[in-house]
């Protein structure tokens, strides 16, 4: 049985006992011998010495077997334990135990190594690691020398190790502040033993006497292990150039695994600065965070054999989780910034000849200046090098200074590259530049609060995208359909979590880094943005970013700085206060605006009432939830929209007055979406922006225009609307000419489709959904002329180009027959010419519409084309082409050979399962094979942030019928814990997919049978 952290009795009476006998007969300083004459006494002595070692004996046995009842053994560390949820964390914990906390405490004390947090009794100051890396049998070898502050006296030296064989240990005195190391207390310190605590993964140091606060030690540690095969710590991936296989090495230590590699302070807040040395085959190179500072050419050193040895600059104060290295033999562009920084793409020597990473190279350029601009910090770094990868678990991690990159992120061909994919690239790109400065320089203290630095990351996306391309328009536009409304379905979720939430284990990080810490985290950044004001909320970002520079930083430190800046303009909001409602509560709002019908109030007084978002109606029972609701208000009338008001809504019911309202009058909130909200209105309401939408919709701005419907869509799915609400909202949309609304409609319309495409009446709702595209899809036309190509050509703009994709994609999706002879033209003329004039920004629809409609023999051409194609971006929508087939036994072979070859890279299999479950006819296919794999796909992805979340949503979103909410529920008891928290949140959807069939599927098809109901009902 595993020692039950709860239980410190038990602590106690095991090796915290044998630790004090051990130090007690061991460390006791030797009686100084005395002249002993008399026969006697001698004989004497030695009988009592025996009797003494009988009863030590006796006793250790003791300790031994009631050590062994509780199942640990020190070196070998205890398989089932967990560490103590104690007080050895640094910043303290708001959710600390009361019931036996003293105990806990003694024995976190007495073994620290049993808690899950390191002690905190010493900082690493400085780290200098050297390792040589030997590619031909993919192992690596090293010695790290850790130059440690002492802050509370221990004998104990507790970091992290994970994987690794270590060899030696020794520990030095290095004096002090004011204490030369030649003064009495320096040298070599005694180690009592040194062991591994795999249950923590850490390795502990035991010293014979205590290390003294204020004191300076130096922890030099050799160790081995293998450069594996998987995506996390130091692992190996391949490419082919000119038919041979070629091997590189690289790192991806976020959140927890530069322990992996070598013996480290593996938690945030231990931030140091690193030497790194890197020994290797000089058939390659190596790059690391800083340029090298100093290189040994092969055949230079007489004792490395040939090798090429690297030595790096020193960097900068910085996590152990941004330390980064690679071995490869890549070839680089460059370019340089007016600064003087240096900026490299290395990629595989076949796509920088290419050009493919041009396109990166460039915007990287322009990107450092726009950050230094606007946060009025300058970039820290000499160099900043963008590495492309062949396989990385992520699109991409923010290392300092050497950033890498799945390929798929970062390699454009612009002669094959849609423009969809140009905009999903350059993305990437502005995330990982600014993690630079909000990650980078100033990190988290801890976990809890990772929002802080991948919000700001997603949300500098869109405004660093825009000032790449203006006309893009992406935080005003793009941000709404792409961020705040794909969030809010999350959030919605009673099984959702506060964006900032307690993390005390190891294996809760994983847990943190979700769509709620990206995409939340952009649109509360967003909201507050807004709230302050762009100059404002500059000066509070430049002064957070400068008060806490090569250090950490919690959320109040940041609402700090924003208040200051606040209070700087006369301006005295607490913003700590306003956004604790929302970075500690889980959830959001919906705000209900009604027109005041009171006969003792004017017409001018609306009613504004605020409650917990959720989409079960069961869940909101007894929930008390408030937040500060900023929110802003206009009244609008068929020919004009008067300006907006701010009303701060901070309870559940409040009255405010807004402008003269009569009949013909509506009400608009939340205006641009910029606030992290819901907003519903009395059906009279609802019915005049309905009329004003189909009447004159520009009166309404594009970006309301597209909260409207996705507001709508979803208050009917959980029940605060009729469902005949949003389907009569977008009747409008043949007179819609932006993109945006459209881009709105088509994800709410594709939530419904999950829902509805096997039941009998379906016909019904795709018929509905083609009566609303058909005359904006006939009028845009396709791109480019092609082969028996119908319909008007236009060269377009970028929000014409995404408009007329969005149609094109919804037309061929729900079955208009022009759009699909107009694909199988596309697929035919290429097969027939072998020349691909599909314009690339449909060539993902032409594909999978072509396959789908088409036989086995375009299936096969496509998977032949995916095998020879190099551009990424090709290769990435062809596989996903080819989950489009009606052919079960095609869809089958294309699972199989993902999961059980090389033919379908490692990152790209979860994508495979999942596009096999969106396809009606591979649903239960995808289901049954995800479940029969389950063990192969958590093993081999269960460490990776996002992989197993993206997985199991994936999989399961489809499902919506009594026996596959009971399959979900099986699975999830046989697979116990392993699925990790996703399993609650699908749990939660599925079954809500099951309600609404229950609740509300056969009113929606009752309205789609008659003519629209005027009173909206």
């Amino acid at each position: 049985m595993g020692l039950n952290d709860s239980s410190p009795g038990a602590m106690r009476n095991g090796r915290g006992l044998s630790d004090q006998w051990a130090e007690s007969v061991v460390v006791r300083p030797r009686t100084t011998e005395r002249h002993i004459t008399v026969h006697k006494r001698l004989v004497l002595g030695f009988a009592l010495s025996i009797l003494t070692l009988i009863v030590v004996t006796a006793v250790a046995v003791v300790l031994s077997v009631r050590f062994e009842e509780c199942g640990g053994r020190e070196r070998d560390g205890a398989a089932g334990e967990s560490g103590s949820r104690g007080s050895a964390r640094l910043n303290g914990s708001r959710g600390e135990r009361t019931g036996e906390r003293g105990d806990e405490e003694a024995a976190a004390v007495a073994q620290p190594w049993r808690n899950s947090r390191l002690p905190g009794s010493l900082r690493p100051r400085h780290y200098d690691l050297r390792l040589a890396v030997y590619m031909d049998n993919f192992t690596f070898s090293g010695e790290v020398s850790i130059e440690l502050e002492c802050v509370n006296a221990t004998r104990f030296i507790v970091l992290h190790s994970d994987r690794l064989e270590v060899d030696r240990v020794s520990v030095t005195a290095e004096g002090g502040a004011g204490r030369p190391a030649n003064k009495p207390g320096g040298g070599v310190m005694r180690i009592h033993r040194h062991f591994p605590f795999p249950t923590n993964q850490m390795y502990v140091v035991v010293l014979h006497r205590e290390l003294k606060p204020m004191r300076l030690y130096r922890l030099n540690v050799s160790f081995e292990a293998a450069i594996e095969d998987e995506l996390l710590g130091f692992f190996r991936s391949s490419y082919t150039l000119h038919g041979e296989k070629r091997y590189l090495a690289v790192t991806q230590f976020s959140p927890t695994h530069a322990r992996k590699a070598f013996p480290c302070f593996d938690e945030p807040v231990y931030k140091a600065t690193f030497s790194l040395t890197l020994r290797h085959d000089p058939q390659y190179m190596s790059l690391s965070n800083m340029p090298v500072e100093n290189a040994a050419p092969a055949n230079n050193n007489d004792d490395d054999d040939g090798w090429t040895t690297n030595r790096f600059a020193r960097t900068p104060r910085m996590s152990t989780y941004y330390l980064a290295w690679a071995v490869c033999n890549f070839t680089y562009r460059e370019t340089q910034t007016d600064g003087g920084v240096t900026i490299r793409l290395y990629a595989r020597p076949d796509a920088i000849s290419s050009g493919a990473g041009d396109y990166a190279l460039q915007i990287t350029k322009r990107l450092l200046g726009f950050y230094q601009d606007y946060f009025k910090v300058q970039y820290s770094l000499p160099k900043l090098d963008l590495l492309a990868v062949p396989k990385h678990p992520y699109s991409a991690m923010e290392n300092w200074g050497l950033s890498v990159f799945v390929e798929q992120k970062i390699l454009l061909d612009a002669e094959v590259s849609s423009s969809s994919y140009q905009m999903e690239l350059t993305m990437v790109v502005v995330h990982e530049i600014c993690h630079q400065w909000f990650g980078d320089l100033v990190t988290p203290v801890w976990w809890e609060d990772v929002w802080l630095k991948e919000g700001f990351a997603h949300y500098f996306e869109y405004v660093g995208t825009d000032f790449l391309f203006p006309k893009w328009n992406m935080e005003k536009q793009r941000f709404l359909t792409d961020v705040l409304h794909e969030v809010m379905l999350l959030d919605g979720l009673s099984s959702s979590h506060p964006i900032s939430q307690e993390v005390e284990q190891a294996n809760d990080i994983n847990r943190v880094f979700d769509w709620i810490a990206y995409k939340k985290g952009a649109a509360l950044i967003r909201m507050l943005a807004n709230v302050m004001g762009q100059p404002l909320f500059q000066k509070g970002l430049n002064d957070y970013l400068l008060s806490h520079m090569y250090g950490n930083a919690a959320r109040d430190d940041l609402w700090r700085k924003l208040s200051q800046a606040m209070r700087s303009e006369g301006r005295d909001i607490d913003i700590g206060e306003m956004m604790d409602r929302w970075t500690l509560q889980m959830g959001y709002p919906v705000v209900t605006i009604s027109k005041n019908q009171s006969e003792q109030l004017p017409t001018h007084y609306i009613t504004v009432h605020q409650e917990h978002f959720l989409y079960g109606e069961e869940d909101r029972k007894n929930n008390s939830l408030q937040w500060q609701v900023p929110l802003t208000v206009a009244v609008g009338n068929s020919s004009a929209l008067c300006s907006e008001t701010l009303l701060w809504i901070n309870n559940k019911t409040e009255i405010h007055r807004v402008g003269r309202m009569d009949d013909s009058t509506w009400l608009i909130g939340n205006i641009n979406q910029t606030g992290y909200f819901r907003v519903n209105y009395d059906l009279p309401n609802w019915k005049l922006l309905i009329q004003q939408l189909h009447s004159n919709p520009q009166i309404i701005s594009v970006g309301n225009r597209a909260g409207l419907i996705d507001d709508a869509f979803n208050l009917a799915r959980a029940g605060y609307l009729p469902q005949g609400v949003p389907l009569q909202l977008i009747g409008y949309l043949p007179e819609e000419t932006s993109f945006l609304p459209w881009h709105a409609a088509s994800r709410a319309i594709y939530q419904l489709d999950k829902l509805l495409d096997l039941t009998d009446d379906y016909r019904l709702f795709s018929d509905y959904v083609l009566k609303q595209v058909a005359a904006r899809y006939h009028q845009m036309g396709w791109p480019t002329n092609g082969p028996g190509v119908e319909g008007t050509v236009l060269q377009a703009s970028y929000q014409t180009e995404e408009l007329q994709r969005e149609l094109i994609m919804l037309a061929c999706s729900f079955g208009n027959k022009q759009c699909h002879r107009q694909a199988v033209a596309y697929i035919s003329d290429w097969i027939s010419s072998n020349k691909n004039r599909i314009p690339p920004n449909i060539r993902d629809i032409v594909y999978c519409t072509g396959v789908s409609l088409m036989d086995e023999d375009v299936w096969e051409f496509l998977w032949m084309k995916f095998h020879s194609s190099n551009a990424v971006s090709e290769k990435k929508i062809l596989l996903e082409a080819l989950t489009c087939s009606d052919n079960t036994f095609l869809l089958n072979r294309l699972l199989n050979l993902s999961l059980t070859s090389d033919l379908v890279p490692e990152q790209d299999v979860i994508d495979v399962i999942i596009h096999v479950g969106r396809n009606p006819q591979g649903r239960n296919l995808a289901w049954r094979y995800f479940r029969e794999k389950w063990d192969i796909l958590n093993s081999r992805y269960g460490e990776a942030l996002f992989m197993n979340s993206k997985l199991i949503s994936g999989v399961t979103e489809f499902l919506n019928t009594e026996r596959e909410l009971n399959e979900l529920k099986d699975f999830i008891q046989s697979s116990g814990m392993g699925a990790g928290p996703a399993l609650p949140r699908v749990l939660e959807i599925v079954e809500g997919n099951v309600r609404w069939h229950r609740l509300h599927r056969r009113q929606f098809y009752q309205w789609l049978r008659k003519p629209p109901n005027p009173n909206l009902g």
